[in-house]
């Protein structure tokens, strides 16, 4: 496995191209390579009408996720929302419109470029209540039990070290607090080499989990009712240039791969009451509503 460092440093790479594609031509598909997310079905479709509309153009085309995190939960007026990996801000911007005035929308993000985009749409779209935050994943510059929701989109399966995006996760949220992240999950087992293919195709320089891991890595890390919703399955013709491009016999893996890897929402909460289980009983929760 790669090392977190060296993951880290091919993503703020491979999204610092994307940025100054949008940025330069306006549109990131001028970028286009293996290691980014420009191919179909993945990127395109994921926000309705009345979203793009009150969003900079630019937020929509910096856009990689592979979901719409904020279609995944009903967050309310003066909650705080924290965006792990926010890109060019349009998830933070649409969920500051649904907090409001007194509610609270931060983005996190390491890239330099992205950050300097998302703070512009920030300032196109007039939000005040937006903060963009510099900042790895893996450690998130906010004091415990600070937010009410997490989302991220198609960000956590670029993390080398996902087991401490979890625990940074955790700590991070409110009692009771939420998690409804958008992600590419793997369905079963598939061969590596046809893995590592896969999830270039996807852009996912570190690898997307297998669902079960998915979900017993939340609960390591202490969240209750973790589930995994398909959203959109990745048929393996969506990829078939790229894979022959690789040097993959296309029809010969199409049972080894078709349909196992796909976008998914994922959801869980940070329980209400204090846990203490062995190692796990943590003094700032202690004020925690039963």
């Amino acid at each position: 496995m790669e090392s977190t460092t060296g993951v880290q440093e091919q993503v703020r790479e491979k999204y610092g191209i994307a940025v100054r594609a949008v940025t330069q031509s306006g549109s990131v598909q001028a970028c286009c390579d293996p290691g980014l997310r420009c191919c179909d079905p993945v990127t395109t479709n994921l926000y309705d009408g009345d979203q793009t509309d009150v969003i900079p153009e630019k937020a929509v085309k910096a856009s990689l996720g592979c979901g719409n995190p904020t279609a995944l939960i009903d967050l309310q007026p003066g909650e705080t929302v924290l965006d792990l990996g926010s890109g060019g801000g349009i998830d933070v911007l649409l969920s500051a419109k649904r907090v409001g005035p007194t509610g609270k929308a931060y983005g996190l993000d390491m890239t330099d470029d992205m950050l300097a985009l998302a703070r512009e749409n920030q300032k196109q779209a007039g939000v005040t209540t937006v903060e963009f935050l510099k900042g790895e994943i893996e450690n998130i510059p906010l004091p415990d039990n600070s937010v009410d929701v997490i989302i991220s989109n198609c960000v956590i399966n670029l993390s080398a070290d996902k087991d401490r995006v979890f625990r940074e996760a955790f700590r991070v949220l409110k009692p009771g607090g939420r998690f409804a992240v958008s992600d590419v999950v793997v369905r079963g087992t598939v061969p590596e080499a046809v893995r590592k293919s896969m999830l270039l195709w996807v852009g996912c320089i570190a690898g997307a989990l297998e669902e079960s891991d998915y979900i017993a890595k939340l609960k390591s890390a202490g969240f209750e009712d973790a589930t995994v919703e398909s959203t959109r399955v990745y048929n393996v013709e969506d990829a078939r240039h790229f894979l022959t491009d690789a040097g993959l016999d296309v029809d010969a893996i199409t049972p080894q791969v078709n349909e196992k890897f796909f976008s998914a929402f994922i959801r869980a909460g940070k329980p209400k009451a204090v846990c203490c289980q062995p190692g796990c009983c943590m003094p700032a929760l202690t004020g925690a509503k039963e």
